[in-house]
């Protein structure tokens, strides 16, 4: 008995979603070459959540670990977190943290993101933001999901010295330096 093209497609997508869980619907359709439509559709027949029930999931049991921030100050949702190494967290934009006429996101929201999860990273109960270095690579548009990733590279002391490098789609848009001090 042979396997059918819709049966294919679902252990792709089943596949696809494994590697990265937080793989959004229109990515899956360009890969699949289907239509969103028919990855809804797949979804609902492989008893798949979408992206945002799969975030959040996942997000849960990370927020708990951390000591520096209560969950409400975070931007973003916390999908990995390792205390003193390295965390991950995703945030969907939209037009309101955009500027209106050219619809890219306004600087503050990426910094808070940033920032946010480097405080997050830390195993610390209080720190404050010491120095901060930022680069701004390329425009946000109103509607693309960010993606953080912050890696511990040194403890001093009171000190931590983090890296976060933010993506769009694996295309670098932002990255900073923090020098974090614990109280």
């Amino acid at each position: 008995m042979s396997t059918s093209a819709k049966e294919k497609r679902q252990q792709q997508l089943i596949e696809i979603i494994e590697t990265d869980p937080f793989v959004t619907d229109e990515v899956l359709s360009e890969k699949l070459k289907v239509s969103i439509q028919t990855i809804r559709l797949d979804r609902m027949a492989l008893a798949i959540p979408e992206l945002r029930i799969r975030i959040k999931d996942v997000a849960r049991n990370n927020y708990d670990k951390v000591r520096t921030l209560k969950k409400s100050e975070i931007v973003g949702e916390l999908i990995d977190l390792d205390l003193n190494q390295q965390g991950i967290s995703l945030l969907q934009t939209d037009e309101t943290m955009a500027f209106e006429r050219t619809k890219i996101i306004k600087g503050h929201y990426i910094f808070a993101m940033a920032e946010s999860l480097a405080l997050a990273v830390i195993d610390a109960r209080v720190a404050i933001t010491g120095v901060a270095n930022l680069k701004y690579a390329v425009p946000v548009k109103a509607g693309e999901q960010l993606k953080a990733k912050a890696k511990v590279t040194m403890i001093r002391g009171k000190e931590y010295f983090v890296h976060v490098f933010i993506t769009v789609k694996d295309q670098p848009v932002f990255r900073s330096k923090f020098i974090l001090k614990t109280l």
